[in-house]
C-alpha cells in the first residue's frame, strides 16, 4: 500500500471526494438490485468488480466515510399494508428499560422517545408496528403491552393512512458521476 493510499485512509471525509467511491455511494443511495449478485451488477454500472465493490463498502463503513450500510423494507411490497405508529405515555423513570423492551420485540420496526408537549401531547415513547391487516397490528400491540408491563399505560394507534414516501435517507451533496 502506497503512503498516499494510507493517508486517504486516515481522513474519511476526503474519501467521499472520490470520484469512484462517490460513484458507488450514489448507486448504493437507489437500494440494491433484486438479483442474485447485487454487488456483481452495481459494479457493472460503475466499472468496478464485485470484490472491489464489497471491499470498498467495508472500507467506507469502517473509516467513518459512510456511517452504516442498511436495509430499508418496503413492508406494502412485502404485504404489510396496515401500519401504525403506537405512542404510549410511559412514566419517565420506566421509559428507558420500556424502550429496549418494545424495541427488540418481534414487529416492532421503530422505538424512539421524544419529548411529551403538554397538555395536548402526553406521549414519550414511540414504535411502528406493521401487520397484514388492522386486527394483526391490534393484536400485536395487546402482546406488546402484556409482554412489557404496559397493560394500563395510556397508548394509542395512529394508523398510517397515506403514504407518500419511502426512500434512504440522503445526506451531503448529490454531485452526479
Amino acid at each position: 500500500m502506497a503512503l498516499t493510499e494510507t493517508l486517504e485512509r486516515d481522513r474519511p471525509a476526503e474519501r467521499l471526494a472520490d470520484r469512484s467511491d462517490g460513484r458507488l455511494l450514489r448507486r448504493l443511495r437507489d437500494g440494491l438490485p433484486l438479483v442474485a449478485r447485487p454487488f456483481l451488477a452495481i459494479g457493472q454500472a460503475i466499472g468496478r468488480s464485485e470484490a472491489d465493490v464489497i471491499a470498498a463498502i467495508r472500507d467506507l463503513v469502517e473509516t467513518g466515510a459512510a456511517s452504516r450500510f442498511g436495509v430499508i423494507v418496503d413492508h406494502a411490497a412485502l404485504g404489510f399494508t396496515a401500519n401504525a405508529m403506537v405512542v404510549w405515555d410511559v412514566p419517565d423513570e420506566r421509559v428507558d428499560a420500556v424502550g429496549a423492551a418494545l424495541g427488540g420485540r418481534r414487529g416492532v420496526s421503530l422505538c424512539y422517545r421524544r419529548p411529551r408537549r403538554p397538555p395536548v401531547w402526553p406521549y414519550n415513547l414511540f414504535t411502528m408496528i406493521h401487520g397484514r391487516d388492522r386486527d394483526e397490528v391490534r393484536a400485536l400491540v395487546e402482546e406488546l403491552a402484556a409482554g412489557c408491563d404496559l397493560a394500563g399505560v395510556p397508548r394509542e394507534l395512529l394508523f398510517t393512512a397515506r403514504r407518500f414516501k419511502q426512500t434512504a435517507p440522503c445526506y451531503g451533496r448529490d454531485r452526479r458521476a
